[in-house]
């Protein structure tokens, strides 16, 4: 995975636990969070911040092999991604050990799991867009692939909005994003198989109908607060300077 590392604006940021950020299907880095303005805004509060591609999107590769894009490849793959950025377990005395999380969609799934099975690393959470279904598990596959190649349009719409979505960025390698379906179709979101521990923010616009299901996560969970955005949608809730603010001020508890 292409993985970027950067310093905070001030002399204290080496004090302060760096922020993981995990951006969502058919989307990247540049996409999800420097254009939308959260690495300018955490970079600002003195964090550092480590941004990763998925396999498939942006700067990273798109392998070939099915197991490259695995939930548990890729949450492997973090660990030794945080790891390697010099990443130290959580103390309490240590305000600079650990690292917090924020996820959006599929970053979101990402982050659950990882801070349920990393609780020694991950101290707080921020998923965006989230929900306790799993939205590319049913997501219908041969007819995806069928209209990509100009055969007859998805008649499922999640499918199809999906579609649409990775078809809006001209980069896309919808091959390698049909590869990350297919990988977890045989790893489906199970959120009550492994819940995290530490506490978490859960944000959703109040039009996306993929995180209709956040709150479940949130009874799962025990310690999460919710945000809803006011007419925002799963594509722009990303943007909300409401949520980023939210985001920044729950990550300095």
């Amino acid at each position: 995975m292409d993985v970027q590392v950067f310093a905070g604006d001030d002399d204290g940021a080496d004090s302060r636990r760096p922020v993981l950020l995990l951006h969502g299907f058919a989307s990247d880095s540049q996409l999800n969070w420097h254009n939308s303005g959260w690495v300018n805004a955490l970079l600002a509060a003195g964090r550092q911040v480590i941004t990763v591609d998925l396999p498939g999107h942006g700067a990273s590769a798109a392998p070939a092999d099915l197991d490259a894009y695995r939930p548990s490849r890729i949450r492997a793959d973090l660990l030794q991604v945080v790891q390697d950025a010099g990443v130290r377990p959580l103390a309490n005395a240590d305000p600079g050990s650990g690292l917090d999380v924020v996820g959006y969609s599929l970053g979101s799934r990402l982050a659950w799991e990882f801070g349920a099975t990393q609780p020694e690393l991950v101290h707080r959470m921020v998923l965006g867009g989230p929900g306790c279904g799993d939205p590319l598990a049913d997501f219908d596959l041969d007819a995806a692939r069928e209209a990509a190649a100009g055969g007859a349009p998805v008649a499922d719409p999640r499918t199809a909005e999906l579609l649409r979505m990775a078809q809006l960025v001209p980069q896309n390698n919808l091959a390698a994003l049909f590869r990350m379906v297919e990988a977890i179709k045989e790893e489906p979101f199970s959120p009550a198989a492994a819940v995290p521990g530490m506490p978490l923010l859960l944000v959703a616009g109040e039009r996306d109908d993929l995180a209709a299901t956040a709150p479940e996560l949130a009874a799962l969970s025990g310690q999460a607060d919710m945000l809803t955005l006011p007419a925002r949608t799963h594509a722009n809730a990303v943007t909300s300077r409401a949520f980023k603010t939210a985001a920044l001020d729950f990550l300095a508890g």
